[in-house]
């Protein structure tokens, strides 16, 4: 389970490096786009918090130098790809966080970003040639149509403007077409995982960049280490658009990304709608079955990233504010097929709209700074409701990471009925049956229509409540509830 994490903003742990003289971006704790503080060392003071929680990796943000003079917080306009920035700490810092997750049984996973660089990367003064970046006679925007690249029918003008194009003007898109550009940016991937012994990568805007260069570094990185896995942002709406971006699917046109894992964006949008709309055959529970009706499509939809929110979408609690719709989301998340993504905060309801600025999104972690009103690492700091939340979240993730019936048990599932979604993760010595009852009302669900799946048991334990329940005849179910039971014979 990845457990996101903006460093800017999760914790202070050194208040010495929150302005540096020579960067220009300086703290400005108050502004949504300024510097907030958070650092390398407030990660490492808080990995026993990890632990606590349940999560098992942690995914940081770009902590590479972004010396831009606005909103350079995010990380995503490096300005120089071997150098951690000075406010977040050192490289030998960073491996030192590593190397103490790993003492903690914590894995890390590094954002890497290869479509685009800082506009002040150091090079822009002088680069090495004239495409090392992609020019244009007059500035030219990506179009931001990912979907061409592998629309049968697409244009040339229309695949160049997504590629070549620029993502913003504070961002210059570096052109992988030219082999030494390639060639740097594989041989820092490279670097990175071997000097600070990481777990994995997650690259950023995945298909904007060029596809035979992408196919070719993670052929390359995944040659060089055998058992890591890499993660690739392919923002798209639609389940075939992503599938076509993972290692060896069957796409018509022979491309192959090389790429083992995907992100399920268009669950995220699904799960938007799931719980803030009346049933029907095709909505509602319907939405859940549907989607995962589509992994035929992946050639291996256990291996794809899954979340209910990021650091650039609307807090999914923002938009499901009930405790209820949290707790079945969840539920499903921690139970479903997939690699689970927990988002900061979200295990303390943080909230925050996109429309309202990105940095909205991404909040101060009460308690991760010294002025702090209240401390939320710490039930003492939390809210009732928050705790509830936490301690909802804590009970599943700690009972996932003793089960690999969820992490690698096959997946089965039955059409919602009355907005009740239905299904089975099971292995050779385990079953659970999940219960997602997306009703307003109490309702009773009638068992017998599953015994394919829970033939020669006659009871579950409640992992969440400790309780048992008959499952030989009906189950009653909790208004807007989740259940998830472990099979007994």
């Amino acid at each position: 389970v990845v457990y996101l994490i903006m460093p800017d903003r999760f914790s202070n742990g050194d208040t010495s490096n929150d302005s540096i003289a020579t960067l220009k971006d300086k703290l400005k704790r108050k502004d949504q786009y300024g510097r907030h503080g958070g650092d390398i060392q407030g990660i490492i003071n808080h990995l026993d918090y990890f632990n606590d929680l349940g999560v098992t990796t942690l995914w940081l943000t770009p902590a590479l130098e972004n010396d831009q003079p606005h909103a350079s917080y995010h990380g995503y306009a490096i300005t120089d790809y071997y150098k951690v920035d000075p406010r977040h700490g050192s490289n030998e810092l960073y491996k030192q966080m590593v190397e103490k997750a790993h003492q903690k049984g914590l894995k890390v996973i590094m954002d890497m970003v290869f479509n685009h660089c800082g506009s002040e990367h150091w090079w822009m003064n002088d680069l090495p040639s004239k495409d090392w970046i992609n020019q244009w006679p007059e500035y030219t925007n990506c179009n931001f149509r990912a979907a061409t690249l592998s629309d049968p029918y697409a244009s040339e003008y229309d695949k160049k403007r997504m590629s070549k194009g620029w993502f913003v003007k504070t961002m210059p898109d570096l052109n992988q077409d030219n082999p030494f550009v390639a060639k740097y940016l594989t041989q820092n991937s490279i670097w990175w995982v071997e000097y600070a012994d990481l777990d994995g990568i997650r690259t950023d805007t995945h298909p904007y960049s060029e596809k035979a260069f992408t196919a070719s570094w993670a052929k390359e990185v995944i040659t060089e280490y055998p058992n890591f896995n890499i993660v690739g942002e392919v923002w798209m709406n639609d389940t075939p658009l992503c599938a076509y971006w993972q290692k060896d699917a069957l796409n018509k046109d022979g491309f192959n990304s090389n790429l083992p894992t995907v992100m399920d964006f268009p669950l995220m949008f699904t799960l938007q709608k799931v719980f803030n709309e009346e049933q029907s055959w095709d909505k509602g529970a319907a939405r859940l079955y549907d989607h995962l009706s589509k992994d035929f499509l992946y050639p291996n939809p256990n291996n794809i990233l899954i979340f209910a929110d990021n650091h650039d979408e609307s807090r999914f609690f923002t938009k499901n504010d009930s405790i209820e719709k949290y707790k079945m989301t969840m539920a499903f998340l921690l139970t479903t097929r997939g690699i689970p993504q927990i988002y900061y905060g979200t295990e303390i309801l943080m909230k925050g709209m996109k429309s309202e600025g990105d940095g909205k999104l991404r909040l101060d972690f009460p308690g991760g700074w010294a002025d702090d009103k209240r401390n939320a690492f710490t039930a003492e700091g939390r809210t009732k409701k928050e705790n509830e939340a936490w301690n909802y979240l804590q009970t599943i993730l700690k009972y996932r990471k003793g089960s690999d019936v969820l992490t690698s048990g096959k997946l089965k599932q039955f059409v919602p009925e009355d907005n009740i979604y239905v299904y089975f993760r099971y292995n050779s010595s385990k079953t659970v049956m999940v219960i997602l009852n997306i009703n307003k009302s109490e309702k009773t669900l009638k068992t017998n229509r599953f015994i394919e799946a829970t033939k020669g048991f006659t009871k579950g334990h409640d992992i969440i409540t400790g309780n048992d329940f008959d499952i030989q005849n009906e189950i009653t179910l909790s208004p807007n509830s989740a259940t998830i039971l472990e099979l007994i014979p």
